[in-house]
């Protein structure tokens, strides 16, 4: 059970610390965190942020990863 709680701490850790680094939002879908993104550019910046200091892959974070809609005018 400990393994458990250890893994749900450390990937709300990673997730913590994307959010303070990027402009991005973390969406919650049944307990699920889902990053939404601004641009490819900035998913291939939160991916090697991710993989360079916490040694994973961005989709063992989070449960999927959307682009946001553009806001209507």
């Amino acid at each position: 059970m400990s393994a458990a709680i250890r893994e749900c701490v450390e990937q709300d850790y990673v997730i913590e610390h994307v959010k303070n680094h990027f402009p991005c939002t973390v969406l919650w879908c049944e307990g699920r965190a889902c990053l939404e993104y601004n641009s490819e550019e900035e998913l291939a910046q939160i991916s090697e942020y991710v993989k360079a200091n916490f040694d994973k892959e961005l989709l063992d974070v989070f449960f999927t990863a959307i682009e946001s809609l553009p806001l209507d005018d």
